[in-house]
């Protein structure tokens, strides 16, 4: 249950009564599942956060892990025994799933925290000698399942990944999407299909590969040209891809694609095939061919259906770090959408400046005013993630999502921090603005402004070709190290264009370890997050984060520099900046910055008064 005061009464005692059920629903449901287990002599049986596809976010079907549990943040793993249950997040979610997993029986395991085993870590020391571990091995990547199967053979037991548990009990499961996809034009993307497949039968060539096995979804996405809408707010269609060197079967659910789309793929040479006949044609694979595939997004069922006498090639999908590198049509559509966003964005900004305190405004329905001010852009798709809104102690978590009968009112004082972001034509933005609503403390302002400092310095960066995010990540963290604060989660993630707002491979975190492809060098028209933060629990987040372009800068005798154009273009919250703690160049990048937004935005506001806040807001400092 959220903190927040825009629930009272009579409503606030059904809404309690409601989460007591909720929370002893999923003890039965665990419950079920542990007499699954025991029927079918399995001793653990894990639940991923996971389609068939390894998607960071997943459709309403595949949510198994969330219905069992009671926790419904965006990532984590339930391991069930015999008789008690254990769910692992990381520091994204430590606040929210303490409330969710209350009363459910759900031990919560804090990620990367001392002492706190990790999930193979567990499994290791907890699975008897001889015993069995279940999953629904199309859930599971083909590095995981390997993983587990050779766990289970040095312990002398089984592995079984053929049973899923958790869909055989959940009766009012809802259906798999199948909503219509959409074709996306040149002119936003730059390349053709076809251009794009023989780039990656070229690398095909390159690996002596026969076959491409694709199962990512944004892989497939940009491959193909095609959009979807099979998992909120990541415009996907659930598919599967096999590459030859003459053909292309696309497996889909046949719903999802209208006539003149499956005859418009059909003019590329692609066959399109039933979703799930994916599964026995690769059953037909000779025994000379050679595959090419992702082992860490390939399902593992999947993969064992493939004949024990094909070879494999693992390496990463060559659609991977293409897609990721913006070419020059891209890049120059994605400024186009930031400008687009912008708009929106400074017109919520002002919209909520001038009207809190003066008429009810809760986290909600501030939400839901974002989102309008973005709609009425014709070229808004959608939502390019769930819009977190999140006032005063309800910004210390930082993927907390408002409901409309569970949300705070947002009042004339201190921080709302909102981090939404769109889907357009021109692609897909990602925006964090932590706002003064009212007045704030000394302590909130030094807070902020060290965070913007971060903010800036790595927006700055000048660096070498051949670095990745783990190298630059101490920019960002420093002014907060300096003080011994931190945040717990990554400093940035690559962004797709009209696709995932998280893509890979390519992240700015220290920790590689945490999540893989910190060291992978940071290309020209790669676009990342710069959005550091600070949150302390029970009084308030912060968080600012604008998305950036990496470029080339200057090559000379040492070799080739690189640096980053900044693409967001709205104003930090002016009110909360202390400039004696920025330095002199920080200071001068701020005010440069806020000069070019003023420029390019005012132009768009729609009403003069709009204009004028907006002078202010960017005036120099």
């Amino acid at each position: 249950m959220f903190t927040g005061n825009c629930i009272a009464g009579k409503a606030a005692f059904t809404e309690k009564r409601k989460e007591a059920w909720r929370m002893n629903a999923n003890r039965v449901r665990i419950e079920k599942l542990q007499q699954e287990m025991a029927a079918a002599g399995m001793d653990m049986y894990l639940v991923p956060t996971a389609d068939f596809h390894q998607s960071e976010y997943v459709g309403a079907y595949f949510k198994v892990r969330a219905w069992l549990s009671g926790f419904t943040g965006s990532a984590g793993t339930l391991v069930v025994t015999r008789d008690h249950a254990y769910l692992w997040t990381d520091g994204r979610y430590f606040i929210q799933a303490g409330r969710e997993l209350e009363d459910t029986g759900v031990t919560l395991m804090k990620m990367r925290e001392e002492g706190v085993p990790t999930v193979d870590e567990f499994l290791e020391e907890n699975l008897p000698q001889g015993g069995c571990l279940g999953c629904d091995g199309r859930t599971i990547s083909v590095s995981q399942g390997k993983a587990y199967a050779d766990m289970m053979e040095k312990k002398q037991g089984r592995f079984l990944c053929q049973d899923d548990l958790g869909g055989k009990i959940w009766n009012d499961r809802p259906m798999m999407s199948r909503e219509q996809a959409f074709l996306v034009d040149v002119k936003y993307v730059g390349r053709s299909r076809e251009e794009k497949l023989a780039d990656v039968r070229s690398i095909m060539r390159e690996n002596r590969a026969d076959i491409h096995l694709l199962s990512s979804l944004d892989d497939i996405a940009w491959l193909l040209n095609i959009r979807g809408n099979d998992i909120e707010c990541n415009p996907v269609i659930l598919s599967y891809v096999i590459l030859t060197e003459k053909d292309v079967f696309f497996y889909v659910q046949e719903e999802a694609v209208s006539p003149d789309i499956r005859a418009e793929l059909e003019k590329s040479g692609i066959t399109m095939l039933p979703y799930y006949q994916v599964y026995e044609d690769v059953k037909k694979f000779a025994d000379k061919d050679a595959v090419l595939l992702d082992e860490a997004v390939v399902n593992y069922a999947l993969f064992e259906n493939i004949p024990g006498g094909v070879k494999t090639v693992n390496c990463i999908n060559p659609s991977k770090p293409m897609k990721a590198m913006k070419n020059e049509v891209e890049r120059e559509n994605v400024r186009v959408a930031h400008i687009k966003d912008a708009k929106a964005m400074c017109r919520f900004i002002y919209w909520l400046k001038q009207n809190v305190g003066k008429e009810e405004i809760t986290e909600y329905s501030a939400a839901q005013k974002s989102f309008q001010f973005r709609a009425q852009d014709p070229d808004f798709l959608d939502l390019s993630f769930g819009t977190i809104c999140a006032y005063g102690p309800n910004a210390a978590m930082c993927h907390y999502a408002p409901t409309e009968d569970a949300c705070a009112k947002v009042e004339p004082k201190g921080f709302f921090l909102i981090d939404s972001g769109g889907q357009y034509w021109q692609g897909t933005t990602d925006i964090t603005r932590t706002i003064a609503v009212g007045e704030l403390t000394q302590e909130q302002k030094e807070h902020f402004t060290l965070v913007l400092k971060g903010n800036i310095r790595l927006a700055t960066a000048k660096f070498m070709y051949g670095m990745g995010g783990a190298h630059l990540d101490c920019l960002a963290r420093g002014p907060l190290w300096e003080r011994g604060l931190d945040f717990n989660h990554g400093t940035g993630h690559g962004v797709g264009f009209l696709l995932n707002v998280h893509e890979g491979p390519q992240n700015i975190n220290w920790n590689s370890a945490i999540r893989p492809g910190g060291y992978v060098p940071l290309e020209e028209g790669v676009l990342i997050s710069d959005e550091p933060g600070l949150y302390l629990e029970g009084r308030y987040g912060i968080r600012c984060e604008n998305l950036l372009l990496c470029r080339k800068g200057e090559k000379n005798a040492y070799g080739q520099f690189m640096e980053f154009e900044v693409v967001t273009l709205v104003p930090f919250e002016r009110e909360a900046i202390l400039p004696e703690l920025l330095g002199a160049e920080e200071l001068a990048w701020l005010n440069a910055y806020h000069r070019h937004v003023y420029e390019t935005i005012a132009p768009l506001l729609d009403s003069q008064e709009e204009r004028k806040w907006l002078k202010e807001a960017t005036a120099e400092i």
